[in-house]
């Protein structure tokens, strides 16, 4: 049994024991005036190519919610590449976020009927008194979620804004078999020859981006995009996609290492597909994507249950290679690189799967699953170490996965491009509103760094003060990056880049002792890892 990403961040009902856990909360439009419509502090307005905007100023920062960038995928335009955006007459309201796009996993959202296909949508947030012409940096966020669920609008970007004097832009795009789905007559029904409609989603929100944003006093030469566990998926795709290229400036991964995010090839992307529509009732060699596109959205939701998407394909024509070998061969949309993990990532897995597991069910997890090498996992893993089987599964996943491939990612960016690596470690961070399990140590697990970087409304906790002090000095140091491709903030740590050789630098990010370190690899067992069959890519 191999642990993959996709076994760790796939729906509850596709996985198996020792997969572990839910999902994770988890085109070209004409060009924009730069010029700003009547308006007020309170209500400024701004003109984008479709038409004005009208947004609101809210906690020390302006924001403009539920833009729209593409067409509505429904109808006739479902499971078909995005259009660009009908234009309006006069102003448009932009006060309220969009619905998240159709969920196909149950944990994510606070309100599970706030969903709608109708969803390519996406939220802007500028510092106040922005104008045309300011040419600030712009971060361009795709949230997370295994693909399959998820929102932008959960991620606020005010704060990050206001502190950081840049616009951040947080996209909604089509997930699921909606958003991901390999049939060769869908994709024989658009230029790229692809079924990743939602990447296609996010580089039409790119180029949304790079045609508007200097509306709202954004530079479109200075984007950065940026994204977490899938949306750090998305990203990688991103990079390694041709049509994406010059549409970013600089790269933020945040838990989703491209070695180990993998990409299903066409072959493969096709069968997963086929058995989807076959559960929709949509099986046979003609009509498919009629009868797809008439179903009812809730029985694709069902037939996916069991067929979970694995994200976008390679092979074709959007995506040609799969990201890891693209970055490895040289051949990728190179930018600045900044990437990182959090201390204990699969502790929020294990803890929603298996919080209570005994010694016994953690020995024999590990026997069966490293066969030969098993013992030697348990010697390095042992219970009485970490405190509790929990503990000692959370770090066995969690290093064997995210820390080393981590690593093993920045290492292959580093020899190529400015590449800075981190390590969120904070021992007493908030997990995700309702993942909490009494008794267990679920600090530092995926997802951990999120309340820190955003306005995010998916915390269990506010923040204390110590951990809004941490939260303040990231923003700064991602800030930075967004600006000059290089988080050098003064009266902070400094965070020099990583080598391509040697051993990984990594700053470690906790309250009130970040630090540069060198011992990343060791920590981790990422040797260890490195030799182990599965971990090669």
């Amino acid at each position: 049994m191999k642990w993959t990403w996709q076994r760790l961040l796939r729906p509850a009902a596709a996985r198996p024991l020792f997969g572990t856990a839910l999902a994770l909360a988890a085109l070209l439009v004409p060009a924009a005036p730069a010029t700003a419509l009547p308006g007020g502090p309170s209500r400024p307005v701004v003109a984008v190519a479709q038409g004005g905007l009208r947004g609101q100023e809210r906690e020390g920062a302006q924001e403009f919610l539920g833009v729209p960038y593409a067409a509505p995928p429904v109808g006739a335009a479902r499971l078909r590449a995005p259009q660009p955006p009908a234009r309006w007459k006069g102003v448009r309201e932009a006060v309220r976020q969009a619905p998240a796009c159709l969920q196909f996993s149950p944990f994510g959202l606070r309100d599970p009927a706030a969903v709608s296909e109708d969803c390519l949508y996406l939220d802007v947030y500028r510092p106040r008194g922005a104008r045309p012409g300011a040419r600030l940096p712009v971060v361009v966020w795709m949230h997370g979620g295994a693909y399959s669920q998820g929102t932008g609008t959960q991620f606020g970007g005010r704060t990050m804004a206001e502190l950081t004097q840049s616009v951040v832009v947080s996209v909604n795009y089509r997930l699921g078999q909606l958003g991901y789905l390999g049939l060769p007559e869908l994709a024989a029904e658009n230029g790229r020859r692809s079924g990743s409609f939602g990447l296609m989603d996010q580089i039409a929100a790119l180029r949304w981006t790079r045609e508007n944003i200097g509306a709202f006093g954004g530079n479109p030469g200075s984007v950065t995009v940026s994204g977490q566990s899938a949306g750090s998926g998305s990203v990688c795709a991103l990079l390694a996609a041709p049509s994406a290229a010059g549409l970013f400036h600089r790269a933020v991964l945040q838990s989703g290492p491209c070695t180990l995010l993998g990409t299903p090839d066409t072959a493969r992307a096709e069968a997963e597909a086929r058995t989807f529509a076959a559960r929709a009732g949509c099986a046979g060699p003609a009509g498919v994507p009629a009868c797809l596109r008439s179903a009812a959205g809730p029985a694709l939701v069902e037939a996916a249950r069991t067929v979970p998407t694995s994200g976008p394909a390679s092979g074709d024509g959007l995506l040609p290679v799969a990201p890891a070998r693209a970055i490895g061969s040289g051949t990728w949309n190179k930018v600045p690189v900044l990437i990182g993990s959090t201390r204990s990532e699969a502790r929020f897995f294990v803890a929603l799967t298996q919080p209570y597991l005994t010694a016994e069910q953690y020995a024999a997890q590990v026997l069966a699953r490293y066969g030969a090498a098993g013992p030697e996992v348990l010697a390095r893993y042992p219970v009485s170490e970490h405190g509790s089987p929990y503990l000692a599964l959370s770090a066995v996943m969690t290093d064997s996965t995210f820390a080393c491939h981590t690593a093993w990612t920045a290492r292959l960016f580093a020899g190529q491009v400015p590449t800075y690596a981190y390590e969120f470690d904070d021992p007493d961070s908030p997990t995700l509103a309702g993942a909490r399990v009494p008794g267990l140590d679920q600090s530092n697990a995926h997802s951990a760094e999120l309340a820190y970087l955003h306005d995010f409304t998916m915390g269990e906790r506010p923040l204390t003060p110590v951990q809004v002090a941490l939260a303040t000095a990231m923003k700064r140091y991602w800030g930075a990056f967004a600006r000059f491709g290089s988080p050098v903030v003064p009266g902070q740590a400094a965070w020099p880049p990583t080598a391509g050789a040697g051993a990984v630098s990594v700053l470690t990010l906790t309250p009130g002792a970040t630090r540069t370190g060198t011992s990343f690899e060791t920590d981790h067992q990422c040797a260890f890892w490195r030799a182990q069959p599965e971990s090669h890519f």
